[in-house]
């Protein structure tokens, strides 16, 4: 029998098609429902892990809440995105991936019963992390338009009630790309200060955008500083997804419950990729290797609209994956990735628990497949659905 905690808890989808996408054994298949990269990581990272695999010190469960270093390398990567100063032993944690991050962020802060704000559509790992952790989801809206998603300001902000206890806000956002700022954190600071609850930024896409602008950080708002806690990871910026390395960095007042209840949870993270990491984040060239796979991207998904110019399609501004309104075409999203699977080759993701609206829209991710595969995609799409 499932436990009360499981029962409003679905899975997320991409398990299924990608286990069936595995078991067709297609070369053809084009893989577009799971958020992996064909990217390498940084050449740094490899070598220092490579490395430590003899290190003595990176098997061992100490120290539990990360190395210094790796400690020292967040805080300063994030303090220099939102232009505060962390005290890496107080206000960092390192943790096994920013999923892992989120929810150990979300046991600190909310009681059960409480609300959490978060955006419609949106990553269902996150909406059942904030139902683990006894929340209630409280959706805004991100609405389609001509040039691409966004969020209003103000009807994020007027979530924000007497039973809210965090905002969880990404930026791009997954899976829609959309991106949020200034006007969106000028409009939370004074719901935020007067119900005194917390920003959750999850920050694992924060520099994959592509307008080329810089991230804009919630605690770089001054009204928001003391209230954020950055969750970031090395799995999309990075691409070292099978590292499972992530960090929290937050004020002191909160970072000591976020890394009890890491302690409680996981533990430890990953002892050999720790230092990998730290030196891929403190690497000279680090926002350079990043602009330059978040460029292959950009391009991939330039080429997907233009493919599929002709389907209901709309553009993210940044991040890894697009959406289609499978409704325009007469379909449910369900329908819709059985018909790519079958008659297309292609594997997406139905969107069923991403929220209200993701029940009307069909993923599909950019980030793992090349140019020279996605040509031809508008094929597919007419193969599977005339």
């Amino acid at each position: 029998m499932t436990v009360s905690r499981l029962q409003h808890i679905p899975g997320i989808g991409v398990d299924i098609v990608g286990d069936a996408a595995d078991a067709a054994h297609d070369p053809d298949m084009l893989r577009l429902e799971n958020l992996d990269t064909d990217l390498r990581p940084p050449l740094i990272a490899l070598d220092v892990t490579r490395r430590a695999i003899d290190d003595d010190a990176a098997n061992s469960y100490l120290p539990f809440h990360g190395r210094r270093g790796l400690r020292e390398a967040a805080t300063a990567h994030v303090g220099r995105i939102a232009g505060r100063d962390y005290d890496p032993a107080a206000g960092c944690a390192i943790v096994a991936g920013g999923l892992n991050g989120v929810l150990n962020a979300l046991l600190a802060t909310v009681e059960p019963g409480q609300e959490v704000v978060i955006g419609d559509p949106v990553y269902a790992g996150l909406v059942n992390r904030i139902r683990l952790a006894g929340g209630v989801p409280r959706h805004v809206p991100c609405r389609p338009t001509p040039t691409g998603w966004r969020t209003d300001p103000a009807e994020l902000a007027a979530a924000v009630g007497p039973k809210t206890a965090a905002v969880l806000v990404m930026s791009p956002a997954m899976p829609t790309g959309d991106l949020l700022g200034h006007a969106h954190w000028d409009a939370l600071a004074p719901a935020v200060a007067e119900r005194d609850c917390w920003v959750i930024y999850d920050a694992a896409m924060e520099r994959i955008r592509f307008d080329g602008q810089a991230p804009e950080h919630p605690a770089a708002h001054p009204q928001l500083a003391e209230h954020t806690i950055t969750v970031g990871s090395a799995s999309k910026e990075l691409r070292l997804i099978g590292w499972r390395v992530g960090w929290v960095v937050g004020p002191p007042r909160i970072m000591a419950d976020v890394a009890l209840v890491g302690m409680a949870n996981v533990v430890t993270p990953v002892g050999i990729a720790q230092q990998a990491v730290a030196a891929a984040l403190d690497a000279p060239d680090a926002d350079a290797d990043v602009a330059a796979a978040t460029g292959i991207w950009r391009q991939r998904c330039d080429l997907i609209l233009s493919e599929l110019a002709d389907y209901p399609c709309v553009r993210p501004h940044g991040g890894w994956s697009l959406l289609i309104d499978t409704t325009a075409l007469g379909l449910t999203p369900a329908e819709a990735s059985e018909r790519l699977f079958r008659h297309g080759k292609v594997a997406a993701t139905p969107m069923a628990g991403w929220g209200p609206h993701g029940d009307h829209h069909l993923r599909l991710v950019f980030a793992n497949e090349p140019v020279e595969r996605l040509d031809g995609l508008r094929d597919r799409f007419v193969a599977a659905f005339g």
